[in-house]
């Protein structure tokens, strides 16, 4: 059952992030990013006016987290497209370092700042909050000083058509295809974060506490990791780099799966975090860098679309496994696959063996 959640999220999310690429290479991506951040500044003041007045209902909850879920898909093309407009090529890869590394510091902070107030000033104190810090996220974008219209914004094909024109152009794109397949590849086989509480449980004999310390683990590593790319700018062969990162992911993963002690496996996942965020901003510095602006929303789309359907198919897949054949099993399997997955890429596509980052 849990990893039927990752399929059911993937139908939501999926048409949403292709119409989001579609829409950031033809609108003014600053409008359309202002636009859909907007969504998070209204239903948070919509829940807290629910709250206040004792009307909220769990419906209500279920139904602004599906909204301001769609919203966000539609939005992440454009944040990430205009990227490439606001700094020289040359910082680029600083750019998308520093805007993965917000994102991922985010991601821990938040849920430990809304416990902290919810704990301290209630619920209704809580949402007026969240929804107060959502407001300059809904503004600020329209004060960024470069232009936010597409090159293509002329072009008024059909929604359908454009969609497919970035298809197009991702399949004869001579590195792109290989990144994507790579991810996809390995992550399906690997997601091991849906199955952190069994493995806490199974193989390590513990309970809640160690699950918080398996996942501290693995967000300290994607942070570490995210900054360890600027260290490695001057790097040129990108393509190798994203193929050494997997590499090191997969067969850190075989390890884990055999590990029985509670502080070496936070050890693993440490590198584990931090090798799947090299690969990872790496592949996004990639996408920006090889896309002419026209497609740039579109290509930033299936590159979104490959890490959603890898993560929520990789959540079932995973699940699933484990279920048959144990938590650790199914790490060392992954690990293998991933291994197998990686160096068929690194042979069968020499673009990602050539590339060198300009």
């Amino acid at each position: 059952q849990l990893g039927l959640l990752g399929v059911v999220q993937l139908a939501v999310q999926l048409p949403g992030i292709l119409f989001g690429g579609a829409l950031a290479d033809q609108l003014d991506r600053k409008k359309l990013i202002a636009f859909t951040q907007s969504f998070s500044f209204v239903f948070l003041v919509i829940l807290t006016l629910l709250m206040a007045t004792g009307n909220l209902k769990p419906w209500h909850i279920y139904a602004v987290t599906a909204i301001l879920g769609i919203s966000s898909v539609l939005g992440q093309p454009a944040r990430s497209a205009i990227t490439a407009n606001i700094v020289p090529r040359t910082h680029l890869l600083h750019a998308v370092t520093a805007n993965t590394a917000t994102f991922q510091v985010g991601a821990i902070l938040a849920p430990l700042a809304f416990a902290v107030a919810f704990t301290r000033f209630g619920a209704t104190t809580t949402f007026a909050i969240a929804a107060v810090s959502a407001l300059p996220a809904a503004v600020l974008p329209l004060f960024i000083r470069t232009s936010g219209v597409a090159e293509d914004s002329a072009n008024q094909d059909p929604m359908l058509r454009r969609m497919w024109e970035g298809f197009l152009f991702v399949k004869a794109h001579p590195i792109l295809p290989g990144l994507y397949l790579m991810d996809v590849g390995v992550t399906i086989v690997s997601y091991y974060r849906i199955i952190l509480p069994l493995i806490a449980d199974k193989l390590f004999k513990a309970g809640a506490g160690a699950v918080g310390v398996l996942n501290a683990a693995s967000s300290f590593g994607g942070v570490a990791g995210t900054f360890a790319v600027l260290f490695l700018a001057n790097y040129r062969a990108k393509g190798m780099l994203v193929v050494y990162a997997t590499l090191a992911y997969s067969l850190l993963l075989i390890v884990f799966g055999f590990n029985t002690s509670l502080w070496v496996a936070t050890v693993i996942l440490i590198g584990l975090g931090a090798s799947d965020a090299i690969g990872m901003t790496t592949r996004q510095t990639t996408v920006q860098l090889t896309t002419p602006d026209n497609m740039r929303g579109r290509a930033v789309s299936f590159h979104s679309v490959s890490a959603m359907s890898a993560n929520n198919l990789g959540t079932f897949e995973v699940g699933f496994m484990s279920e048959q054949i144990g938590a650790g099993n199914t790490l060392i399997l992954g690990g293998v696959v991933g291994v197998v997955v990686v160096l068929l890429i690194w042979w069968l596509l020499k673009g990602i063996r050539e590339y060198r980052y300009p």
